[in-house]
């Protein structure tokens, strides 16, 4: 069970929240402002917020910066505008992830559990990760089996190595720069052309929709995000 607290001013969508999170197994905790969702943040140590662009008092970036000079505690904005500026803003002012509503319950509680658990120290983990899994995805690390919903997939070494980074933070984006130093490392160093073909030809092989892809987003001036 996690503590989650929830600063949004809507009533309906706050409760909605409640209720999908709670029958989770969680506890769920309301601020309807950002002066008010700042001093819980604090004062309450909940495991991870859910912080609100736009509030009624104080923007969701402002909070988030507030939050931040006291408290490392996950913060996941979330926001009905889906602009490249927004993400930005928010990731630069201290969230781990940007979300965008309207988001499924169940597509929440994944992005919630991949930033509590990218904030796990290495030494908590009770024995290495032995397959990486995400939607139907998974890629055994012992024989680097990839299979999407049981069927194998043949992938290349180049996009083989991506999809494991991807998979290792999933959730989060990702610049370019960041994939290319992860997945190819220095010998690769600036040319960020091995990315984009990777990523192209990735889609092809775990996207039902190439075209519109649903797994492997990208994420317009920043990068790209798995989930």
């Amino acid at each position: 069970m996690l503590k989650i607290l929830v600063v949004e001013d809507n009533p309906e969508l706050a409760q909605a929240y409640r209720l999908a999170l709670s029958q989770r197994g969680h506890d769920v905790q309301i601020e309807g402002t950002g002066a008010g969702g700042a001093r819980a943040a604090i004062a309450d140590e909940p495991d991870v917020v859910l912080l609100d662009l736009m509030l009624p008092d104080i923007d969701g970036f402002s909070v988030c910066r507030h939050i931040r000079q006291d408290s490392d505690v996950p913060i996941i904005m979330l926001t009905a505008r889906d602009d490249d500026g927004d993400v930005i803003g928010g990731l630069d002012s201290g969230a781990d992830d940007y979300v965008v509503k309207p988001v499924s319950p169940g597509v929440l509680e994944a992005r919630i559990r991949a930033v509590v658990r990218s904030r796990q120290p290495a030494a908590q983990e009770s024995a290495p990760a032995t397959v990486l899994e995400y939607e139907g995805l998974r890629v055994d690390l012992g024989s680097l089996e990839v299979t999407r919903d049981g069927v194998e997939l043949e992938l290349s070494p180049n996009e083989l190595r991506l999809l494991m980074v991807l998979l290792e933070h999933q959730g989060q984006v990702l610049s370019r720069e960041q994939l290319l130093d992860r997945a190819w490392g220095t010998a690769a160093a600036g040319d960020l052309r091995l990315v984009n073909a990777a990523v192209q030809r990735l889609r092809q092989k775990i996207e039902a929709d190439p075209a519109e892809p649903q797994l492997l987003r990208t994420v317009r001036g920043f990068g790209y995000r798995l989930g």
